[in-house]
């Protein structure tokens, strides 16, 4: 529409296109970047948070104390708290009060046990559940916090906005005497090119909900995989 208003009217003008381009391109790479980094971040506490969980169960299991119904009941418990964490995570749900109350079970069944476990172990259990409460709330947090949303809305109104500027500018460059269909497929191939570039980010801002081609599989991180 741009491109045929421009055409119509012979509005053309030549602008330093550079400065378009620091303009809109580089906060769209600086925001793929980010959801980039976020994602290669999340993967690493997601394999954070099942290695703890598999440490938890090998540590429970190896005490002879513990009869088989407490070794059933504390491995029920892990594999609860796997599957709450990552449904969280897939759901997108910021309310993280259910989640809390799963993994303070493990802090119950510590206490009612407590004369069965000897202090050493003890605490190397409570050391791992600190590193389990690390790497949950980190992946909350990826999950809560993205990219600036007035960065994004920025790129976002840039991009509609591109080709009006865009249009004139290629209408100069070309010249007019240039057949049309080249002007239109330069300005429909960048504009093309810029609105995958924001869709590809605007997928990985959502890592977790399995809906993008990129999207972490979170079934591989279970504890019952």
């Amino acid at each position: 529409m741009s491109v045929y208003v421009a055409l119509f009217f012979g509005f053309n003008f030549n602008i330093d296109l550079t400065l378009i381009s620091i303009a809109m391109i580089f906060p769209l790479v600086f925001t793929i970047r980010g959801s980039f980094r976020r994602r290669e971040k999340a993967l690493e506490h997601l394999s954070q948070f099942r290695s703890t969980l598999k440490t938890l169960s090998y540590f429970v299991m190896s005490n002879e104390r513990f009869s088989e119904d407490d070794k059933n009941e504390i491995h029920n418990i892990l594999l609860e708290i796997s599957e709450t964490v990552l449904e969280h995570l897939g759901k997108n749900n910021y309310n993280t009060d259910h989640m809390d109350s799963v993994i303070h079970k493990v802090h119950e069944f510590i206490n009612q046990k407590g004369n069965f476990i000897n202090e050493k172990l003890k605490s190397k259990i409570f050391r791992f559940m600190a590193d389990l409460h690390e790497s949950v709330e980190n992946l909350h947090a990826i999950n809560s916090h993205r990219t600036p949303i007035s960065l994004r809305a920025y790129c976002k109104i840039f991009i509609y906005i591109f080709p009006l500027l865009y249009a004139p500018i290629i209408i100069n460059n070309v010249g007019l005497e240039r057949p049309q269909w080249l002007i239109y497929f330069i300005v429909l191939t960048t504009e093309y090119i810029l609105i995958s570039l924001y869709n590809i980010q605007d997928k990985l801002e959502y890592p977790f909900d399995n809906d993008g081609l990129d999207d972490i599989n979170l079934d591989i991180f279970k504890l019952s995989r």
